[in-house]
């Protein structure tokens, strides 16, 4: 017998959770949804009528021969006619097992596999009761990746009770748990940042896309840190184009990366619309945060640290997503924290002292006489060299943008600063860069930029 927690939310926006790189740590606070769900035997999600009530879960054979339910009729073994395929083990990750045309409960038919990474799967499923495709990421049957899914949930609620229109954050719409398995169902998006660029060989952005995404991506953390969240793992898998169509326009930039044959053309989205996904590790704000957080590339200097972080580590990881939109690489690309930090000293100048005199136990290693210990302490000449190609900020800016550089380094400078307590989104947003004026609508026009959907108008016909 299968078991199914239910709970319906009216909001209709989904999480479809790339490929990710590997997660670090995990923020299991025990912070339960506050509604109360039931326990259901094999029935439909959203039309609970009538049925069998539990308070454990069970094997398939403990269902009764035939259970008769409001929708489907359950036969020997727990398979039911327009319901639930047959059990099957997970694989050796916990993972679900499932075959293509598999319902999920009877409500939902498996269509495709849309993604996997460290939490679980997400899948492409038909909603037989809205009639429409959605997205259900199905979380791994282990203990703390469940814990982490049930954090996510809450955390979904809490924003959406803010976010009526769903406009800044993806909007829980249903979850259950299935076999051990929990559900969370999202509305189908378009493809994450990261997957667009790797689709596109990494060729980067238009500045004036960038500023449209950038403004979004900073009113959305504001909007969590206003609620005294921090998402903690912001970068370009999380964050999800809400369209998924694209437009073919002339490059001018070809680069050693492009294919031979396409040189001169990339993709561009043709909607600068994005949603931030993935809060499974978002936590409240609080005075002794200062366990891992953030994936590499995107991690501040302060975690790397020991120091307790806060949320200038989520504006930190916006800064660095803002400069690989510009280039198409990402700006710090290292696995080892002496060589991270030595990274963030050539782009950015000397970390200050009030970081290197406040050091965590784990952290002295890094620091000799009040100073970076590098490249004493560097462990390859090959470590050397990666520290040593990296150009400062302005001339990497520079090197990339055609226009409103001096602006956008402006700006990298503070989300980017080693002075947490001077780092605010509000600022941030208020920036000359961010903020439209009649200079980037001019700038843009070349690029087709337009108001609303649709901003390479332009380029519709290549």
């Amino acid at each position: 017998m299968e078991m199914e927690r239910v709970m319906e939310f009216p909001h209709t926006h989904m999480d479809r959770r790339p490929r990710k790189r590997p997660r670090l740590g995990w923020d299991v606070t025990q912070l339960p949804p506050q509604a109360q769900v039931g326990l259901f035997c094999a029935q439909e999600i959203g039309n609970v009528t009538s049925g069998s009530s539990s308070s454990a879960a069970k094997a398939p054979s403990d269902c009764a021969s035939t259970v008769t339910t409001s929708s489907s009729v359950v036969l020997k073994g727990g398979v039911a006619r327009n319901g639930s395929p047959p059990w099957r083990e997970d694989d050796k990750d916990g993972h679900y097992m499932f075959e293509l045309g598999d319902n999920l409960t009877s409500r939902y038919k498996i269509q495709s596999k849309m993604g996997e990474g460290t939490f679980g799967q997400v899948l492409e499923c038909w909603d037989r009761e809205r009639k429409e495709m959605v997205a259900i990421k199905i979380v791994r049957g282990i203990k703390k990746y469940h814990e982490a899914a049930m954090i996510e949930i809450e955390m979904l609620q809490q924003l959406g009770k803010h976010d009526k229109g769903g406009n800044r954050c993806v909007q829980i719409r249903n979850w259950f748990d299935y076999r051990n398995h929990i559900c969370i169902v999202f509305e189908k998006l378009g493809p994450s940042l990261y997957d667009f660029l790797r689709n596109n060989n990494y060729r980067s952005f238009p500045i004036d896309l960038v500023r449209e995404i950038g403004r979004q991506l900073l009113e959305c953390v504001a909007f969590m840190h206003d609620l005294h969240l921090i998402h903690t793992d912001l970068k370009p898998e999380n964050i999800l184009l809400v369209s998924p169509e694209s437009v073919k326009v002339p490059d001018y930039k070809s680069t050693s990366r492009s294919p031979k044959g396409s040189s001169y053309f990339k993709r561009l989205p043709k909607s600068s619309a994005i949603k931030v996904i993935d809060f499974g590790s978002t936590t409240y704000e609080r005075q002794d945060q200062t366990y891992v957080v953030s994936t590499r590339h995107y991690r501040a200097p302060e975690v790397i640290l020991g120091l307790r972080w806060s949320y200038p580590c989520d504006i930190w990881s916006v800064g660095c997503i803002l400069v690989e939109l510009c280039t198409g690489e990402a700006l710090f690309q290292t696995h080892e924290n002496l060589e991270h930090l030595a990274m963030m000293e050539r782009v950015l100048g000397p970390l200050h002292q009030h970081m290197l005199k406040r050091l965590d136990r784990e952290a002295y290693k890094y620091v000799r006489r009040g100073r970076l210990d590098w490249p004493e302490g560097a462990t390859s000449r090959e470590s050397i060299k990666a520290v040593l190609k990296l150009p400062r900020l302005q001339n990497l800016i520079m090197e990339n943008v055609d226009h409103s550089a001096g602006e956008l380094i402006h700006l990298l400078q503070g989300l980017l600063s080693f002075q947490t307590d001077l780092k605010s989104c509000s600022v941030a947003i208020s920036d000359e860069w961010t903020v439209p004026t009649a200079k980037h609508h001019r700038s843009s026009s070349k690029f087709g930029l337009a108001k609303g959907d649709g901003w390479l108008k332009e380029f519709e016909g290549w």
